[in-house]
């Protein structure tokens, strides 16, 4: 058996879903333009390098979602992946995936995103697993706070290392172990498997990937 994961955001999808959902919800009047856009930004910005505090960020990002009742969450959900995710998909990225399924590896999602934004599209991406950073809730309802370690950096390994014990199973179940990703944040996990591949990665991941002879792939042409 093998094991495929893939990164979601600028890696299957041409765009970053944990930013435009804050932006989703700036154009909608959900939030206030002027400083959830700019605070939006100045994290996007502080991700792409590597110095991003994902406690910080989550506290902004999970916020609004314990502002909203849940199935007005979903409604707004269903529209977001309309106005914003459809325009993201890549059909490469969608062949990548029905590839590795059809050779019958195990699939996972491994992303810092939260469950409740990636959700919905790692199930469109018909990928039967995903590990994501996970917002708490209470009776149903978002309490704006996650829980447990965030899927993010060091945390990605800590957690699909959490998941795999919950099936009975270890790294060392695989023969393969593959990870996609475009992102320097994912070096971590990156080096953990036994087959990382760089896909339209950042100017930090492109030279370690270069250095390392991991392979590099593109699903934006």
């Amino acid at each position: 058996m093998n094991l495929a994961l893939f990164d979601l955001d600028n890696t299957l999808l041409a765009g970053d879903s944990d930013y435009e959902w804050g932006q989703f919800i700036v154009d909608h009047g959900l939030v206030d333009r002027a400083e959830y856009e700019a605070r939006n930004a100045e994290f996007y910005e502080q991700y792409k390098a590597g110095t991003m505090n994902i406690f910080e960020y989550l506290a902004f990002a999970l916020g609004p979602l314990a502002k909203r009742p849940r199935a007005e969450l979903e409604t707004l959900h269903q529209q977001f992946m309309r106005e914003r995710v459809d325009g993201m998909w890549l059909p490469a990225a969608q062949a990548l995936v029905d590839q590795h399924l059809a050779a019958g590896d195990m699939c996972a999602v491994v992303t810092a995103t939260n469950a409740f934004v990636t959700g919905p599209i790692v199930r469109k991406l018909g990928v039967p697993h995903m590990v994501a950073t996970t917002p708490a809730q209470e009776g149903g309802e978002f309490t704006g706070a996650p829980r447990g370690t965030p899927a993010f950096q060091a945390g990605k390994i800590e957690r699909v290392e959490h998941w795999l014990e919950s099936m009975g199973l270890h790294w060392g179940s695989f023969k393969r172990t593959w990870f996609y990703s475009d992102s320097r944040n994912d070096l971590p996990l990156l080096e953990r498997v036994s087959d990382p591949v760089a896909v339209d990665p950042d100017p930090t991941l492109r030279a370690h990937a270069e250095r390392q002879g991991w392979k590099i792939l593109s699903l934006r042409g």
